[in-house]
């Protein structure tokens, strides 16, 4: 404020040189030489400071002595949550989900894990942007956290996106708890600082964004989400997981759960998905390596490799049954995470999409940014690189090329090219 350019452009936008210095140095009273100095007295101020510190952290470590004598079970239960180390198997808690054809949405399976979770995590703490019922975050277990009660589990944020991802980096920070905080999907942009410093800062935040895509209906362009799935994917050291049904949605969360280093997105549907029939599909276990094969179709070695992420998974599915009836042998890709199958080794990339299978076609509701990758020169890219409409979901997809029929239409291009 010393400086001759305060109240300048050239303040915040360029360093002071020598005469700058020199005049900020005039304006305060301070001598010139030698260039760099503290004042006696602000140096013994901040010393001060560690002699406090050190008083008050030797006063914690004797309390916590004293507390661990008389109370034995909660200290080593607090001990365990500041390291942050999970209690012994606590996996066993997360739900699994017989087939179902009319499934449920993915936004409501997460809300059936969070709450298994909830039971033997008592360190799992967050809310959402005042859109709990919708986000399905509400722990059923547990009241609100109150400034005159304390014991509650579930915050209420408010509608403030870039707030709540602060508050919930805060707790990261902190230690002792898994914090979450969520909202819809469109309104991640709301919140992208928070979300790239927590990437940043290796920062275990799990961030849950629901209403992932024109399936929102009605609401409109506005609310539909079109860009925002490659938004999240460019921020490095962020983990987002699109999953298709809600076994993989247990999956999704036991990886969030784990990650303790890293933040992780959870992109979840609010439309309906079924729940895929694991005798007849792959494990959905095969999540935690980012892409898995659900199923080969056909004879012999597959023409072409279907794959998808989230609710376009049922879309392939029921393309490759056609395809299979026509002649063509197929094989279906579920692709929740491209982070964590790039983490993968060149073994396991090549197993689920092999480079003697060149014709591939990825279908995604979100722009086609990026998907490239993966199905190679001779692939194609059925994405949305537009904004969506007011419509029933239904009808939205079916207009902007989410369908069976032309998916199918697509893969047929293909294989009759070849």
């Amino acid at each position: 404020m010393a400086c001759p350019r305060a109240g300048t452009p050239k303040a915040h936008g360029e360093p002071p040189g020598p005469v700058e210095l020199d005049g900020a140095k005039e304006n305060l009273g301070w001598p010139k030489e030698p260039r760099f100095t503290i004042p006696e007295a602000a140096l013994a101020l901040f010393r001060q400071a560690q002699i406090r510190g050190a008083r008050l952290e030797a006063e914690w470590q004797q309390k916590l002595v004293a507390y661990e004598a008389e109370y034995p079970e909660p200290a080593a239960e607090l001990k365990r949550r500041l390291a942050g180390a999970l209690p012994a198997g606590w996996e066993a808690a997360l739900p699994t989900f017989p087939a179902d054809a009319k499934g449920m949405a993915t936004r409501a399976s997460s809300g059936k894990v969070l709450n298994a979770l909830a039971g033997v995590l008592p360190e799992l703490m967050g809310g959402s942007a005042d859109l709990a019922p919708s986000t399905n975050t509400w722990m059923n277990t547990s009241g609100a956290f109150a400034a005159d009660d304390h014991s509650g589990r579930n915050i209420h944020f408010g509608v403030r996106e870039h707030g709540m991802g602060s508050v919930v980096n805060g707790m990261a920070y902190h230690g002792g708890v898994i914090p979450f905080g969520a909202t819809f999907m469109v309104f991640s942009d709301y919140m992208r600082p928070p979300v790239r410093l927590a990437a940043l800062s290796h920062l275990g935040s799990i961030w849950v964004f629901t209403h992932d895509s024109v399936g929102v209906g009605e609401d409109g362009p506005t609310h539909q989400p079109v860009e925002h799935l490659a938004a999240l994917r460019v921020i490095p050291n962020l983990i987002t997981l699109r999953p298709a049904d809600a076994n993989e949605v247990a999956e999704a969360w036991k990886i969030a759960i784990e990650n303790r280093h890293r933040p992780t997105a959870l992109v979840l549907t609010r439309q309906n998905l079924p729940t895929l029939d694991r005798t007849i599909y792959g494990p959905a276990e095969g999540v935690r390596r980012g892409a898995y094969v659900l199923a080969d179709l056909g004879e012999g070695k597959p023409q072409l490799i279907l794959m998808a992420s989230g609710s376009e998974v049922s879309l392939i599915l029921e393309t490759g049954k056609r395809l299979v009836e026509q002649g063509f042998s197929v094989r279906l890709v579920s692709f929740p995470s491209w982070e964590l199958f790039a983490e993968q080794d060149a073994t396991y990339r090549d197993a689920i999409l092999p480079p003697g299978i060149p014709l591939r076609v990825s279908v995604e509701a979100g722009v086609s940014q990026g998907w490239h990758r993966w199905v190679g020169s001779a692939g194609r890219v059925i994405g949305l690189d537009r904004y969506g409409a007011s419509a029933p979901a239904n009808l939205v997809f079916e207009n902007l090329g989410f369908s069976v029929a032309h998916v199918e239409a697509v893969a047929r291009e293909l294989l009759q090219q070849k």
